[in-house]
């Protein structure tokens, strides 16, 4: 914090590398929101990484306009292994992208999961794939995490009648919470998965991106510990997976004393999935599948989640499990509020 005048406290300007400021829409001039800028750290972090490369004649490309390499596989990469020195700072490279993302580059996550991968041996390639991170980040080194607190606005979602299939289903709710104070809070949840999206061991990767009203604050990139025979399967592990943070924010958000409205809405792109977990004649037999299958109904029974399709191009979590063009990836971006 920042001392205006003697014997008060000014507002917050920093939290943990980022600026934070006061963020205008402009249908909205009066509303101020806060925004968090990654703008100081991350040309902090490309001067270090310059002043290095300079000493081994190499430098940033100027040419990108996605965080990876168009086409680029970390998983197919046979080039050289790097020597103990290059892995060691393959491995702060990465460390120090992590954390850009852990508060707030939503757009570098899935390259930087990606090549989380191959801390233990990297190759040539990789760490041309970790410059070339750097280099999207110069080039787009203006970024804004807008925290906004208007309240969502989207069709309303049919409910289910789960409660003949699971009576005794019902949210964990926190002993001793303090009673709910200030205005209500709506989260919604986006879930997507990247099919077979591994080329080698064809798992699939799954992107969680959690709102509360429209401020982003949980974005999760992982690849699944199964591999998966179908779309339907990646999915559905997705959604148990979406279902499961969920879960866990919402108990956390009561024993803060924060008030939520309602169920946490959950979408997905897969027609399949929402009419399995929607509609109480459909069943599955393939055990893993059928546990998240019950999982997820059982909480839509409990009334704290509630499950609706959205269309592939609205899934906003598309950012966290494929590499986009760089038009698609700004786009769905800007409607995150980036």
């Amino acid at each position: 914090y920042k001392r205006q005048n003697k014997g008060s406290v000014g507002l917050p300007t920093r939290y943990l590398g980022a600026t934070i400021s006061k963020y205008y829409f402009e249908d909205q001039p009066e509303k101020p929101r806060w925004a968090l800028s990654l703008d100081e750290y991350v040309k902090a972090a490309i001067k270090d990484l310059e002043i290095k490369l300079t000493k081994a004649n190499t430098v940033l490309s100027s040419k990108v306009t996605t965080p990876l390499s168009q086409g680029y596989r970390p998983e197919l990469d046979v080039s050289p292994e790097l020597n103990d020195e290059q892995a060691n700072y393959y491995q702060n490279l990465i460390g120090i992208l992590r954390w850009a993302v852990e508060i707030g580059r939503i757009d570098i996550h899935l390259p930087v999961a990606l090549l989380s991968k191959y801390l233990v041996q990297p190759r040539v390639g990789h760490m041309e794939q970790v410059l070339h991170v750097f280099a999207f980040l110069k080039k787009y080194s203006r970024s804004r995490l807008v925290m906004d607190d208007t309240y969502p606005s989207f069709a309303s979602i049919p409910l289910c009648r789960w409660k003949e299939f699971y009576p005794d289903a019902a949210e964990a709710i926190p002993v001793g919470a303090p009673d709910p104070r200030g205005h209500f809070m709506k989260m919604t949840c986006f879930a997507d998965a990247d099919h077979a999206g591994d080329r080698v061991t064809h798992r699939s990767q799954t992107g969680i991106l959690i709102f509360l009203n429209r401020a982003p604050i949980i974005w999760y990139s992982k690849q699944q510990n199964t591999v998966e025979t179908s779309t339907f399967g990646s999915e559905f592990i997705a959604l148990k997976i979406g279902t499961e943070i969920v879960s866990g924010l919402r108990y956390k958000l009561r024993q803060l004393g924060i008030p939520l409205d309602g169920p946490t809405s959950v979408f997905c792109d897969n027609e399949g999935v929402v009419k399995n977990t929607t509609v109480p004649e459909s069943t599955l037999k393939k055990k893993h599948n059928a546990i998240a299958y019950h999982f997820v109904r059982e909480a839509a029974a409990g009334g704290w989640i509630e499950i609706a399709k959205v269309s592939g191009e609205d899934n906003l979590s598309d950012v966290l499990t494929k590499p986009l063009a760089g038009p698609r990836l700004r786009d769905l971006l800007k409607k995150i509020h980036y």
